[in-house]
């Protein structure tokens, strides 16, 4: 037959002598990447009950605020002020009122009324205008020589704990499937197997951003589901909005999109009362196109380049240097600021995913991927998150 550049349309009709064109890769276009836990790498132990715990400490607070309206003209030479957070003074304390660069010596503490008297502009220092709400910060304690001990004061460790969860998938292939010869699989029950684990491992991402405990017996019971606490809902101090406390509105007019100074005031929130070290900012598609908007301005591309690049994958800023991971789990109008250094997503031991066999019920194979997983979070003040951002 001579050739007509056309595809034969009766093929398997009457053309016996024709193989079916089928490749052997199959496509899977359903989204299973884990970016975070990949980040995050393997944890560095197991947890060894369904109930994991761990300790917290803090050192002692030498940062107040001052809880008072009015105050006698400064300077005086000793004045009472009223402070939220009595327990944080001694006598001989030099501090320091705001920004400011005076210097006040306690003199006294009351406990019963929670009140200082200082010695205002010592060591000759400018006494400053003092204001309700300014922040008090202690420099350090000046003791007499050959004086007695100071009372001893310390803080008291805090036991946390997160719940692990269990993640589980059955699969059930027919005797007649597993026999069949099949396009782009080898072993229809191995093919399964792995279906399933990127399931769980796309669940296990998810509920560790976005996951809580049941709110009434997160231990679980037989008719309660245990479930872990994720990120978001295991942070409750640094939470923050464009527009709320110290955050400027995200265009400087009222508005709530994802800018560098929205972004720097939350990092400097986190600085200012956690010695950790945000490392990680985790993102949905919408805030991080954002982002990659921060340098859109100020890039030059010369005539004979022929590549626009558009992206930012870390974010350096006086707070630390911030490898930016895009999730698809992330919620859209949100980011997540991390100290990766304080998390760890581990298994029960013996209890990471694994396929166990079950019980055939006739002409089939059947088996379980399970595994068990929970989040050990530590020190929640040293984490952030931004929400309430435009999308």
């Amino acid at each position: 037959m001579a050739f007509t550049g056309k595809a034969t349309y009766g093929a398997g009709a009457g053309l016996p002598e024709l193989v079916e064109d089928v490749s052997d890769v199959i496509g899977i276009v359903s989204p299973h990447e884990t970016p975070l836990l990949d980040h995050l790498g393997d944890p560095k132990r197991a947890a060894f009950s369904t109930i994991h715990e761990w300790i917290e400490d803090t050192l002692l607070a030498n940062v107040t605020a001052i809880d008072q309206a009015s105050f006698t003209p400064s300077p005086e030479a000793a004045v009472a002020i009223t402070v939220l957070d009595i327990s944080i003074f001694q006598v001989g304390d030099l501090v320091r009122p705001g920004g400011s660069g005076e210097v006040m010596l306690v003199t006294t503490v009351d406990t019963g009324t929670d009140t200082i008297v200082v010695a205002r502009g010592y060591g000759g220092t400018s006494a400053a205008t003092l204001g309700d709400e300014m922040v008090l910060t202690i420099l350090g304690n000046a003791a007499l020589e050959g004086d007695a001990a100071p009372e001893a004061r310390f803080t008291g460790r805090v036991r946390k704990s997160n719940f692990t969860q269990i993640f589980t998938s059955t699969l059930d292939v027919s005797g007649s499937m597993q026999a069949s010869r099949a396009y782009g699989i080898e072993d229809e029950v191995d093919y399964q197997k792995q279906e399933r684990m990127r399931e769980l491992l796309r669940d296990l991402e998810n509920c560790v951003i976005n996951g809580v405990a049941p709110a009434s017996d997160p231990q679980g019971t037989s008719s309660v589901r245990r479930s872990m606490n994720g990120i978001i809902h295991s942070i409750t101090t640094n939470l923050f909005e464009p527009g709320v406390g110290e955050i400027p509105d995200g265009d400087g007019g009222g508005g709530d999109e994802l800018n560098e100074a929205v972004l720097n005031a939350a990092l400097k929130s986190i600085w200012d009362q956690s010695s950790g070290g945000v490392d990680t900012i985790v993102v949905g598609g919408a805030q991080k196109r954002r982002i990659n908007a921060f340098a859109s301005a100020a890039r030059a591309y010369l005539p004979e380049d022929e590549a626009y690049r558009d992206m930012i994958g870390v974010y350096e800023s006086d707070f630390g240097v911030c490898r930016v991971v895009l999730s698809r789990w992330a919620p859209s109008d949100s980011l997540l600021l991390l100290d990766s250094s304080r998390i760890q997503v581990m298994p029960l031991q013996g209890r990471s995913f694994h396929f166990k066999p079950l019980a055939a019920d006739g002409d089939s194979f059947r088996g379980q991927v399970i595994g068990e997983y929970t989040m050990e979070f530590k020190n929640e003040n040293a984490h952030g998150v931004i929400s309430g951002l435009a999308i």
